[in-house]
């Protein structure tokens, strides 16, 4: 099973490792890191950087596609060489997944128009611009497109989509494995529990590096 995963500059680094973390442990799963070319891609801290193994020239067909998010899906939307690549991945694939923004660059491609699909809280209306219905769920599957929401979500999305491919007991198997049990110290992980002051502070901690 050959698992594709897009980086592009300042990406994020959870919504990419996340679901790797769990999706390379399906049997007979293979994942490759590429981007525009190969290389170490910084991502939206510029702390990170990830080895890109391959360019997307290189990579012409994949069973499972997934696009993290971060800062730099904005620019993404418009690179249009980028989308292309995406919609000719999309056509190959089994499954083509999107972790918090990167829905931004699945609706940009035109994949999401007419369907349900979720996102980070804060970018609701960009989605919705390229034809999607925002819902505010924790994972969103219609048809063979799963989108998951904001970062961490990536690591739920992924063992979604684990049951789906190898059934439920491997992706509880999985799910152990990486001791994914959690218990957040407070419970403000949604605009709906933290509040409009909460929300505010997180403005001060998402400067956008793109400025």
């Amino acid at each position: 099973m050959d698992i594709v995963i897009p980086i592009f500059p300042y990406f994020t680094a959870l919504d990419a490792i996340g679901p790797y973390e769990v999706l390379r442990s399906l049997p007979g799963a293979t994942v490759t890191f590429a981007a525009a070319t190969p290389g170490i891609v910084r991502t939206d801290s510029r702390m990170v950087g990830l080895q890109a193994d391959a360019s997307f020239a290189e990579i012409e067909a994949a069973d499972i596609l997934v696009v993290p998010g971060g800062w730099g899906t904005r620019a993404a939307m418009s690179d249009e060489p980028l989308l292309d690549w995406v919609r000719r991945i999309h056509a190959t694939t089994q499954w083509t997944t999107s972790v918090c923004t990167g829905s931004l660059v699945l609706g940009a491609a035109g994949l999401l128009r007419g369907l349900k699909a979720t996102t980070h809280w804060a970018i609701t209306d960009l989605l919705e611009t390229t034809g999607a219905t925002y819902t505010a769920e924790r994972v969103v599957r219609q048809g063979k497109i799963i989108t998951g929401a904001g970062v961490s979500a990536g690591i739920d999305m992924a063992l979604t989509l684990a049951a789906e491919i190898a059934g439920e007991d491997q992706a509880k198997a999985i799910q152990l494995a990486i001791e994914y049990d959690p218990q957040p110290p407070f419970d403000a992980g949604s605009p709906a529990k933290a509040g409009p002051r909460i929300q505010a502070l997180t403005g001060m901690l998402k400067t956008d590096p793109t400025d």
